[in-house]
């Protein structure tokens, strides 16, 4: 500003000047390769005539290229005309005012910016009307033209410049607009220069010495209101008898269209997909097109797709049921909802539009829905009359496809006073609906996962009964990630005879669908050996020979318990897992239990070893996998001591218990891994329960030992069970008195919960049910016992056998 004029007050946030750019890129030979559109109606030439030329024929761009076409260095000097920056490769800019022959001048703005990266080098240059700002054009944002004075002949300067990013709010509408301004180019060259325009800086116009105006791009896209007033503009034109070029309004308006199309379906897809829940993601997709192209959407899934299930087999029929899962309208609230609810399932025929799109694959339009179509649209529908929703209406039926299978289809309708759709409309349709269907087809996918997953992992978790004669348990399992809902991680319980239970908690190593399968194999051989009633050292010695057979990789920890409730112990071993925590019912007290650790199942050839310990009835047992209490980053012994506090905490009932464990260390963050929880209190069998005498196997002995349980139950005051735990008992005895080999044997008589009977004797052989013809002898008496005993059973023993029944109590 000279001398008199007062300093204008510097605008802190000036209004970005939004104007038409010209884009211009030029090769490292200083050939033009690219000649945007904003080009041809700034400089004149069209794309064909300037592309291949040298682009010091057709652009100002005094001191960012020189004669022979390298970028060349330009140390700047005084004047509106001249660049205001300095040397490349550092973005330049300048003014010129350009003539031609039947043209008026034209005052243009340039920015010109070498591109650093891989391929050959290029500078890409975008220019400006400047009349736009200095209020000489049609479309001014200035008030005042270069060449006027103020007070006393001041010229006001405007001049190209550059400003960092951080300077203006205009910035972030240029970073928006610059991808669509720039030549067509891969997604990641687009970020790349894009990126080095706006660290170089962007545009700005310098009106003063203390105004400066962002530009950013206004490309000019003519949304509906423009095309209206092209269209009145082109009338007026032509009433008035002025020359109207029709078919360049053809092609802008064409133009224009497709444009909003682009923008309308890269609009959708960044609205759809936000979610792999299908029920979500169909959701986003129904609102997503209405009301901006359509007034109705009504969403139709194949049954496989709503329940879950595989990828859909063969092509649908007139018999393929089809889930209305979705419906969006802009009418008036609840005049679809009773009509076409969500939910209802149904076929379509033959002579419908629907079969028709989703036997072909391709969109069905219908201009308007006549009468007659309407009435056979509204026969599928029962005793409801679809027709006042649909007759007069224009419709376009679009396929929701995913590897060329049809999973749904979109049934979206218009109001009768908005336009038809249209051929452009249908293609419009497809694209998005091809869009849609692979968003749905990957939330399919993922509910298919998820529930192929859920049941693997249930399948392979036992169902373990929460109250028994020797213990209460609860148990909790959580899976490391919620992407895979499947990991190795293991608890079981197995009823072993003499009321006694095993408790087994394992963990393979490993994640994902491999290690449970592992787990599988693991779990099922631990509930074969436990069956056998093998002491914990031989269950986990057979369990390592098992799993080196089956291959190199399968390595796993395992913690296996033996309570035995009567003599009030718990036998364990250990098979390098974390050690359990035992808390004791008289003083709350909880401890870890010193196992040794010994090696993981699989490793071969290290001892395991066995520990014995008292416990009294009342003692919660936990046992646990590594992931409920190891965190990366912070030590196991960290997560071990927060366990044993919670575990001490008094709870109303065991799932309390463990809810409480689970809260306390499962809301620490870190944790990655699959987490198996397993609680038991030990109730344990009072001596006044339990009865015991010595038989030796001869042929008295049954009767002997019938008189025996006959009185015990008189003494217990069940005398309603005598007769047939009597015949219970003398069929058992008299098995092993005919079949065992040794002298001597025991009954014991168990009332916990329920009344167990064991007959133990030296010979291992297991008892059989066989078939008894009408003449034999023999085979009967297991028969019996199976058919009055609510359980029965034979285990070995590591001196004969156990067979034992359990009759309920009256």
């Amino acid at each position: 500003m000279h001398r008199g004029v007062p300093p204008r007050r510097p605008q802190r946030y000036p209004v970005p000047g939004r104007i038409p750019l010209a884009v211009v890129v030029v090769d490292g030979d200083g050939l033009v390769s690219h000649w945007s559109t904003g080009a041809r109606r700034l400089f004149g030439p069209a794309r064909e005539e300037a592309v291949g030329r040298p682009a010091l024929d057709l652009l100002p761009v005094c001191g960012a290229l020189a004669a022979d076409g390298e970028y060349a260095a330009y140390d700047g000097g005084p004047g509106l005309d001249a660049p205001l920056t300095g040397r490349t490769p550092y973005a330049t800019a300048g003014r010129a005012r350009l003539s031609g022959p039947g043209r008026e001048r034209v005052d243009v703005l340039w920015w010109a910016y070498p591109m650093v990266g891989p391929g050959p080098e290029r500078l890409i240059v975008l220019a400006a009307d400047a009349a736009r700002f200095t209020g000489t054009g049609p479309s001014g944002d200035g008030d005042e033209s270069t060449e006027s004075t103020e007070n006393g002949g001041g010229v006001r300067r405007i001049a190209p410049g550059f400003a960092l990013h951080t300077d203006f709010p205009g910035s972030d509408d240029l970073a928006g607009g610059l991808p669509e301004i720039l030549p067509s180019m891969s997604v990641q060259e687009a970020t790349r220069t894009v990126s080095q325009i706006l660290e170089l800086g962007y545009p700005v116009v310098e009106l003063s010495r203390h105004e400066r105006v962002p530009v950013t791009p206004d490309w000019g896209v003519a949304r509906r209101t423009e095309r209206a007033e092209r269209r009145r503009a082109a009338r007026a034109a032509a009433a008035s008898g002025e020359p109207v070029d029709s078919a360049d309004l053809e092609r802008d308006l064409e133009y224009t269209a497709v444009r909003e199309r682009l923008e309308f379906l890269n609009e959708v897809s960044g609205r759809i997909g936000s979610s792999l829940d299908l029920a979500r993601t169909i959701q986003e997709v129904s609102a997503a097109v209405v009301p901006r192209f359509t007034d109705v959407a009504g969403t139709y899934l194949r049954e496989q797709v709503v329940a879950g299930e595989g990828f859909p087999d063969g092509p649908p029929d007139a018999t393929t049921l089809w889930h209305r899962v979705a419906v969006e309208h802009v009418d008036e609230p609840g005049r679809w909802d009773d009509v076409v609810p969500v939910g209802e399932s149904m076929p379509f025929p033959e002579h419908t539009p629907f079969f028709q799109c989703m036997t072909t694959g391709d969109p069905v339009l219908v201009p308007r829905i006549s009468e007659r179509m309407g009435t056979a649209i509204a026969s599928q529908f029962e005793k409801r009359d679809i027709r006042p929703l649909i007759s007069g209406r224009s419709m376009l039926v679009v396929p929701l496809k995913a590897r060329n299978v049809v999973l749904g289809f979109m049934i979206l309708l218009r109001h009768a006073e908005r336009a038809v759709f249209n051929d452009m409309d249908r293609v419009t349709g497809a694209e998005l609906a091809a869009r849609a269907g692979l968003v749905i087809d990957n939330a399919r996918m993922y509910t298919y996962q998820e529930n192929v997953a859920e049941t693997l992992q249930d399948s392979m978790l036992p169902q373990i009964t929460p109250k028994t004669a020797a213990c209460d348990t609860a148990t909790r399992y959580l899976p490391g990630t919620l992407l895979g809902r499947v990991g190795g991680d293991w608890f079981d319980s197995v009823k072993l005879p003499g009321s006694r239970v095993a408790l087994v908690v394992g963990d393979v190593m490993g994640h994902g669908l491999n290690a449970a399968a592992m787990m599988g194999q693991l779990r099922t051989a631990v509930q074969t050996m436990a069956a056998l009633d093998l002491p914990p050292v031989e269950l986990l010695r057979g369990l390592d020979d098992l799993a080196q057979r089956l291959g190199e990789n399968y390595l796993a920890t395992c913690l296996y318990a033996v309570y035995d409730p009567i003599r009030h112990e718990l036998a364990l071993a250990n098979a390098g897992h974390v050690p359990p925590v035992l808390v004791r019912a008289a003083d709350g007290r909880s401890e870890l239990l010193r196992l040794p650790t010994g090696a993981p199942i699989g490793v071969g050839g290290v001892p395991f070893e066995a520990v014995t310990v008292p416990v009294a009835p009342g003692d919660r047992l936990v046992m646990f996998t590594d992931g409920l209490v190891e965190v990366r980053g912070e030590d196991i012994g960290v997560g071990l001591a927060k366990l044993c506090e919670s575990a001490a905490h008094p709870a109303a009932s065991m799932d309390d218990a463990c809810d409480t464990i689970i809260r306390a260390l499962n809301t620490r963050g870190g944790r990655k891994d699959d987490v198996a929880l397993l609680m038991a209190r030990l109730n344990g069998v009072p001596g006044g329960s339990v009865a015991a005498w010595e038989l030796s196997l001869t042929p008295d002995e049954a009767a002997r030992a019938r008189r025996l349980a006959r009185e015990q139950l008189r003494a217990w005051g069940l005398g309603a069970l005598a007769e047939t735990v009597e015949q219970l008992v003398g069929e058992v005895v008299a098995n092993a008195v005919r079949h065992a080999r040794g002298r001597r044997a025991e009954l014991r008589m168990v009332l916990a919960g329920s009344l167990q009977c064991e007959v133990r004797d030296e010979d291992p052989t297991l008892p059989a049910l066989r078939a008894a013809v009408s003449s034999a002898e023999e085979g009967r008496g297991l028969r019996v016992v199976a058919a009055l005993a609510r359980e029965w059973g034979a285990n070995r023993t590591a001196d004969g056998k156990t067979v034992w029944f359990e009759v309920p109590l009256p």
